[in-house]
């Protein structure tokens, strides 16, 4: 069994680490952490040479991480955030501020809000870069096991160690392609059409589907799909609709034509959601409440606009 010589290591060969995993890539780990890709590449052999093991191996044009190498990367994460906790003064000063911060998304949240706090983050914060992950059903454990640092979900997992605050609630919107079928403007025409949305592995519907199901509003479903960025290809150019937030209309759902929908329906609210160990931390906290003032900047946009 192979044993680090912990002298050695040091926060690049650890951030090193972890910006490779994370990119997939050489290249684009040079390229975030503004340095040479042969300094990524004689840092990657030191850290062979001390973990003995590969690290890494070529797959296609891009390389693929070892199991041990995803095991090592995840505390390195963890190790980074103690240091970087550990230097934090009672001053943080996010233009100092350098780390890959986690958040847990999915496609539609990814797209309403993420964009607008990487633009933060660039003006701010140039030295944070954003890890994306899918956040399928949230769970506690992905942020215990620090997996993310934050998870955006309507659905926010619960626990005596987890933190969540609303961002936003958003109304929900029936979509169409308005080159091919009118809105639906009654209960009947609504009930008439065929219907596109979302089933999430393993048979987890969305919200509205289930509330509406509840009140005994029953929808012909000719596709189901796992995900947001699934919905618009099915409904341009046919007479299908989809019920989802408003807010889509501003990026995945850009182009098509929505409505208010012919049936009562509640809002859907909007969360961020940490652990209670970031609840004091001054970085974390800061970026929280850029990603707060995002979500005000997109509520406007929420509301009906036709």
């Amino acid at each position: 069994m192979s044993h680090f010589d912990w002298s050695d290591l040091d926060v690049r060969l650890l951030r090193l680490l972890v910006t490779v995993v994370d990119t997939g890539s050489v290249t684009a780990a040079a390229q975030r952490l503004g340095v040479t890709q042969s300094a990524v590449s004689h840092m990657l052999d030191k850290l062979r040479a001390i973990t003995n093991d590969a690290l890494f191996t070529k797959s296609g044009r891009g390389i693929v991480a070892t199991a041990r190498a995803l095991t090592l990367a995840d505390r390195a994460r963890e190790l980074l955030v103690e240091l970087e906790r550990f230097a934090q003064s009672d001053n943080f000063d996010p233009a100092t501020w350098q780390t890959t911060f986690t958040i847990a998304a999915n496609d539609f949240q990814r797209d309403a809000l993420l964009p607008g706090l990487m633009q933060r983050l660039r003006q701010q914060a140039p030295g944070v870069s954003l890890r994306v992950i899918a956040s399928d059903v949230p769970t506690p454990d992905m942020l215990r096991q620090q997996q993310c640092q934050l998870i955006i979900s309507p659905r926010p997992p619960e626990g005596t160690d987890i933190v969540q605050k609303r961002l936003f609630a958003d109304r929900y919107r029936v979509f169409y392609d308005p080159e091919v079928r009118a809105a639906p403007t009654s209960r009947k025409d609504y009930l008439a059409a065929e219907h596109v949305t979302i089933l999430y592995a393993p048979q987890r519907p969305l919200d509205i589907d289930q509330h509406l199901l509840r009140k005994g509003i029953e929808r012909r479903f000719r596709v189901l799909v796992p995900g947001f960025a699934g919905l618009p290809g099915f409904i341009r150019g046919t007479d299908l609709l989809t019920t989802v937030p408003g807010l889509m209309r501003e990026h995945l759902m850009r182009g098509l034509q929505d409505a208010e929908v012919p049936v009562p329906c509640p809002t859907m609210p909007m969360y961020m959601v940490w652990h209670q160990r970031h609840q004091q931390d001054l970085a974390h906290r800061w970026l929280r409440d850029q990603l707060q003032a995002v979500s005000q900047s997109v509520i406007p946009t929420s509301s009906p606009s036709r």
